[in-house]
């Protein structure tokens, strides 16, 4: 039997919501009146006082706390506020209202922060912290867009406001939706996310893209049905699933397979509120019974990371958090008689009533409020609408149950919430079981750079308003690992590929390069479109500057009035530089240094570089960073600051000199960063692991002396005389075998990662089977033997 309670056996701390309010307009409507955020809110608040049946002013004398939806302008370090934020929402919203809250809070991102943060604040009252508290969200997106782009800069309202007090600011919590790969690629919108999402489910099912196509109206063409009866849908017209999937001037593919009405609008002016008092508040303010709805069942999970998802097609904690909000309602499904799921995309709508056997033509419908793309997608705010729809569902039929299901992410979060206004009694949920069964599915190695045959494993592509087209593939490479790639836009031949009625599945090629990975239809086409070319030495470059003396290279940074930091150009040049290095047979050493005295270089210049160092070459910094295999020595003469990445490189580089006035450092931590590019990793190797977490958790710095007896560089020169002793280490090289030096480093490299010792002191003995068939061990015996000095040939 489902759990209940008599009224009188509550415990006074039970929360119940009282109140819920939704406030709108429309650019279009008579008496439009191109509301703030805060005032829109403000309605929405007061709509919801009011509808506890008691007057407005009486309970919003007892609110202790006032919690606010992150809003969209708000949601990412990214994001804008072009007409000015307020700087306390909460107390903004309260301040019209003649609140004055004890606690002020602002969620995280994500559409499933409504029903979180209801869940989080109704367990607040029941612990005793709370007797009374409002939830709001509001978002103006369309009025902004339309005062952006109709009214001069001059006329603009200023919609900031400085209300100060105490705020609980939860921040982004966005780690982990988005990866640097992801980002690199252009998958980073949720439209291209969800779209891969959906291809990779229409081939999952085997339907064609016609076929797959009518099963998106299907499911949609309903929920504007409903969109179309309610007064607050920013979209309340009808539509059939033929107008939702097909193609035209005012329905264009967005990103495949995705119509521009099938996806979540987003240009909305809404406003959502609910008031919750415990038990023993509502009876002191004399709030009626009959207005009263209780939370039976919630839960909050959430999935792995997209590139790590066994499978591209569904994500099975969001059923996983239904089926537990049921369990802790003490109901199934089928006592559920009103539904909302969130429905920014249809596989988000289809990921929760796949598993759970509901169709999309089910009886109680899937919506609540019409949905995203119709009723209207207010940021993260949009799930609070569906309570409270479902709030006014319930009391018309007391003994009914409502479920709302609210997604965040790229079918990340999920927070469930199942309401009634029969009486029960809190029941806490425990999601951390669910979490862990989630957290131990089997998971996907995601590589950054991908190479060699490959097979599509889902892909969008995405149309430019300029005619061009943006093609993104997820694939899989022969070991499993999992990449994410671009099509060169001018790629004809691939884009067929992308084309066809279901390429998942098909074989292609993939290349990675500095700009990231290239996808293919064969390797002979990305022969074609990209002809290998020998690795060489340029006549001139901007940003570098080489010197040859015999079988020595010299190579400096030439950028000292930005202390050689090194931009996207740079890092290009000494990627290719150290390409033609290692590719020459006549070069032996090479000795790596910074222009002037001032620094060997200060890392990765952040002025000129996008994406928060996203545009690092695939070798890493000065082309050495992260490459794999440094088969020829590369001398460091350190001559000032090297910092960062310029320390980083340091670490990369088989000897490193400093001059006595070189300093060493990670500060990365000081700007919100991490030494990634193998400080993280080489650091601790080189200098033992207390020294090393000192420098990167605090980003000290070490002077040449402490950097010598740490064991980071093994010579110190005097004042100006770094290259000298450079030079100094490289002769004594070049009087050794090349050979051997390039055979030592090898077995050197492949031992560091073995962590037996006995076996890698054998794996090094392999460097002999390379030695015995040398010419210059042979002449190096014979030199020895014969009292003469070596005359080596590098081979």
């Amino acid at each position: 039997m489902p759990r209940s309670a008599h009224l009188s056996e509550l415990d006074p701390n039970t929360p119940v919501i009282v109140g819920v309010g939704q406030a709108s307009e429309r650019l279009s409507d008579t008496g439009y009146e191109g509301l703030s955020e805060a005032d829109l809110a403000a309605r929405a608040v007061q709509v919801a006082l009011t509808d506890s049946g008691v007057a407005a002013p009486t309970i919003a004398a007892e609110i202790d706390t006032v919690v606010a939806v992150r809003t969209f302008e708000e949601s990412s370090p990214l994001s804008t506020s072009p007409l000015g934020r307020h700087d306390n929402m909460p107390r903004a919203v309260a301040k019209r209202i003649g609140m004055d809250p004890r606690r002020a809070v602002v969620g995280v991102t994500g559409g499933q922060s409504p029903q979180s943060l209801l869940t989080e604040f109704a367990a607040e009252i029941q612990a005793g912290r709370s007797t009374a508290a409002v939830l709001f969200g509001a978002e103006i997106m369309s009025t902004v867009r339309h005062l952006m782009s109709t009214t001069p800069e001059d006329r603009r309202p200023d919609l900031s406001e400085q209300v100060g007090g105490q705020l609980e600011d939860r921040g982004y919590a966005i780690a982990g939706l988005t990866s640097h790969q992801e980002a690199k690629h252009g998958l980073i919108a949720p439209m291209t996310q969800y779209a891969v999402l959906e291809n990779a489910r229409r081939h999952r099912l085997g339907l064609g893209r016609e076929e797959y196509a009518r099963t998106m109206g299907e499911l949609f063409a309903p929920l504007s049905r409903i969109a179309a009866g309610n007064p607050h849908a920013a979209a309340p017209t009808a539509r059939s699933a033929d107008e939702l999937v097909t193609v035209g001037d005012d329905n264009r593919v967005v990103a495949d397979p995705f119509t521009r009405l099938l996806v979540a609008r987003d240009q909305v002016n809404q406003a959502a509120a609910a008031v919750i008092l415990s038990v023993g508040q509502a009876r002191a303010l004399g709030v009626d019974p009959s207005r009263w709805v209780f939370l039976h069942g919630h839960a909050d999970v959430r999935e792995q990371t997209l590139m790590k998802r066994p499978d591209l097609s569904t994500g099975p904690a969001a059923a996983a958090a239904v089926r537990h909000a049921l369990d802790v309602a003490e109901i199934g499904l089928d006592d559920v008689s009103f539904v909302d799921i969130y429905s920014c995309f249809p596989i988000a709508v289809s990921n929760v009533i796949d598993p759970l056997g509901i169709t999309a033509d089910d009886a109680r419908g899937l919506t609540l409020t019409g949905g995203l793309p119709f009723f209207g997608g207010p940021g993260n705010n949009y799930s609070l609408h569906a309570i409270a729809e479902a709030v006014d569902r319930v009391r018309s039929a007391p003994e009914t149950y409502a479920l709302v299901v609210a997604n965040g992410g790229i079918l990340s979060k999920t927070s469930v919430g199942v309401y009634s206004a029969r009486p029960a009694a809190w029941h806490p949920a425990d999601s951390a079981g669910v979490q862990e069964e989630v957290d131990s599915a089997p998971t996907v190695r995601p590589v950054d750079y991908a190479d060699g045959p490959a097979t599509i494993e889902t892909y969008t592509v995405v149309p430019g308003k300029d005619g061009r087209r943006k093609g993104i593939v997820i694939g899989r490479v022969a070991d499993g690992a999992r990449f994410v790639a671009n099509v060169d836009d001018d790629d004809d031949a691939m884009f067929d590929a992308l084309a066809a009625d279901d390429p998942v599945g098909t074989e292609v090629y993939v290349r990675s390069s500095a700009s990231g990975n290239r996808v293919f239809t064969s390797r002979a086409a990305m022969v074609r479109r990209h002809p290998p070319t020998a690795p060489a030495f340029r006549a001139q470059y901007e940003h570098v500057e080489i010197r040859r003396d015999g079988h020595l290279l010299e190579v400096t940074i030439n950028r000292p009035d930005a202390r050689n930091a090194l931009n996207p150009a740079a890092n290009a040049e000494l990627d290719a530089v150290f390409d033609a290095y290692f590719a020459d047979p006549e070069l032996w050493v090479a000795i790596l240094t910074g222009a002037g005295d001032k620094a060997f270089s200060a890392g990765n210049d952040l002025a000129q570089t996008s994406g928060a160092g996203l545009e690092v070459p695939k070798n890493g910094f000065a082309g050495l960073t992260s490459r794999r295999h440094r088969p020829k020595p590369v001398i460091a003469a350190v001559n000032g600051h090297a910092l960062g990445g310029g320390c980083e490189i340091v670490l990369a580089c088989h000897i490193a000199v400093a001059d006595e006035r070189a300093t060493f450092g990670l500060p990365e931590v000081k700007v919100g960063l991490a030494a990634v590019a193998g400080g993280l990793v080489r650091l601790p190797a080189a200098v033992g692991g207390a020294l090393a977490r000192d420098m990167i958790l605090t980003g000290r710095r070490l002077d040449a002396s402490e950097a010598m007896s740490a064991g980071l560089v093994s010579r110190v020169a005097p004042a100006g005389g770094v290259m000298t002793l450079a030079r100094a280490v490289a002769d004594e090289l070049l009087t050794s075998s090349p050979t051997a030096v390039r055979e030592s480093l090898r077995a050197m490299e492949s031992a560091a990662v073995i962590p037996d010792e006995i076996d890698a002191i054998d794996a090094t003995s392999t460097a002999l089977d390379s030695l015995l068939v040398s010419q210059d061990t042979i002449e190096g015996i014979t030199a020895f033997v014969s009292k003469r000095s070596p005359r080596w040939t590098g081979r």
